[in-house]
């Protein structure tokens, strides 16, 4: 059976708290969950101060006059706490996984030697920060494509392949870079041409509301899926209201779950639970109505009807025109010996 590797992505909705940081790692551990994702970030690092706010950040916080910078610097977690939350995550068994933003935040997370790194849909033309991401070791790499179109996404891992990563550690994830996306366009089909084109393993970064469009992923190809979560779309924050909260996100692990199992091996075969409906739902040829021995055959006196434990359908030539070896009642399996 495959398994689709999910990524809970906490993100910033826990709005600059190590203690609701933790609480989520609590709660997502007790869901079927591969991975709970956070974003390191020295805010300063990579936002300027004239960046301001996306509509959807103003809409969402609510301050028109604070900028990008101010709003990232109180939703942050500090690099010493993202110490101490490796470690709980350690403690509690939950794997860890973080993006990060910015150059300093890359070389400082490298060092948790995650068994990946995504690189955000922002970074996917900065090749200083590409040729920084870690090569020799384990970790692999999530490239994320919002905001981008084939031909950078192309550059991207030309750049990426030329500078040691292999396609073997590359994965790359189809993203939409809106909160949220909508569903028009979520463009899920462009999964199958990534797989196609690059050769590597491909995945759904989902800012849809709902779960329909990170299910449905799974049927283009997707092999990794990654969801915003939040305890409550109401919470004060720029990505609550385009994250889903925790109850319905289980509800999408167990529905995934459930697609994993479904997906099959794509051999075509009887299966076991299939195998005693065989002999009630398929056919066979029975008397059309009574049948005298030494009777023909004919298409007048046979028909087909179940059960599917007499000669098959497809065997109605070899029986025309033969003679009745015994007396047949109506609905009576014909027997010939030597035919099935």
């Amino acid at each position: 059976m495959s398994r689709t590797i999910i990524i809970a992505e906490v993100g910033p909705n826990h709005n600059g708290s190590l203690k609701m940081a933790k609480k989520y790692v609590d709660v997502l551990k007790q869901i079927d969950v591969d991975y709970i994702k956070f974003q390191t970030s020295i805010p300063s690092d990579h936002i300027s101060k004239y960046a301001e706010k996306a509509k959807y950040q103003k809409i969402n916080t609510n301050k028109k006059k604070e900028n990008q910078l101010s709003m990232a610097e109180k939703l942050s977690l500090k690099h010493s706490e993202f110490i101490q939350l490796k470690k709980y995550c350690t403690k509690k068994k939950a794997k860890f996984l973080t993006t990060a933003l910015g150059i300093k935040s890359l070389n400082f997370v490298k060092k948790f030697n995650m068994d990946y790194i995504k690189v955000p849909s922002g970074e996917i033309n900065n090749f200083h920060y590409l040729k920084n991401l870690p090569i020799k070791k384990k970790t692999k790499i999530l490239l994320s494509t919002g905001m981008s179109n084939l031909y950078e996404i192309n550059k991207a891992i030309k750049f990426l392949l030329k500078n040691g990563i292999s396609k073997e550690k590359l994965i790359i994830m189809q993203c939409t870079t809106s909160y949220p996306v909508p569903y028009k366009e979520a463009n899920l089909k462009f999964i199958s041409l990534l797989k196609k084109k690059f050769k590597t393993k491909v995945g759904f970064s989902d800012h849809t509301l709902g779960s329909e469009c990170a299910i449905a992923a799974i049927g283009f190809g997707a092999e990794y899926i990654e969801k915003h979560v939040t305890f409550n779309n109401n919470l004060k924050g720029p990505d609550h209201k385009a994250s889903i909260e925790i109850a319905s996100f289980k509800r999408m692990v167990e529905q995934i779950r459930n697609v994993d199992k479904a997906v099959g091996d794509g051999i075509k075969k009887i299966e076991n639970s299939e195998k005693e409906n065989k002999l009630i739902a398929r056919n066979s040829i029975v008397a059309r109505s009574e049948i005298k021995k030494n009777q023909l055959f004919t298409h007048k006196n046979l028909i087909i009807k179940r059960p599917g434990n007499g000669i098959t359908p497809e065997n109605i030539s070899k029986i025309i025109g033969k003679k009745s070896n015994k007396n047949y009642s109506k609905d009576e399996l014909i027997k010939i010996k030597g035919l099935k």
